[in-house]
């Protein structure tokens, strides 16, 4: 029978603790956000704080799934949505993604693709969707 224990803790336990930030010293610079539950340490990058967070999130799911091979990423971003600026982002079927990367997108030079790597650094987020109160 497997054994899923491991001395690497969950992803679920890293979201608890509060991260500690290293904020750019020039503009343009990322923002790092580093979760550690000692001895194991994870780093995220991006363009905000919220963004390095939730990229060092993803970045301990991929580490557990190293010591776990049956440990199903999920992804941060829902299969399809609309971001601030209003683009459209779509994720891709699995089997082109090596080719194509993880999510494509449209802006004014044509279809994009980005791995959620990228969109993370970027700080991609979701366009929040209210319930109309009227219905």
């Amino acid at each position: 029978m497997f054994d899923d224990r491991s001395a690497y803790p969950h992803p679920d336990e890293f979201k608890v603790v509060r991260p500690e930030y290293s904020d750019p010293e020039d503009e343009g610079d990322d923002v790092i956000a580093i979760i550690e539950i000692a001895p194991f340490k994870v780093l995220g990058y991006s363009a905000t704080r919220p963004g390095a967070r939730r990229a060092a999130l993803y970045e301990a799911a991929k580490k557990y799934r190293s010591y776990h091979p049956g440990y199903r990423i999920e992804s941060p971003f829902p299969s399809e949505f609309e971001d601030a600026d209003g683009k459209t982002w779509t994720r891709v079927p699995a089997g082109k993604r090596d080719e194509l990367g993880d999510y494509t997108f449209e802006d004014e030079e044509g279809e994009d693709s980005a791995d959620i790597e990228q969109m993370l650094l970027w700080d991609v987020r979701p366009e929040p969707v209210f319930e109309d109160e009227d219905e």
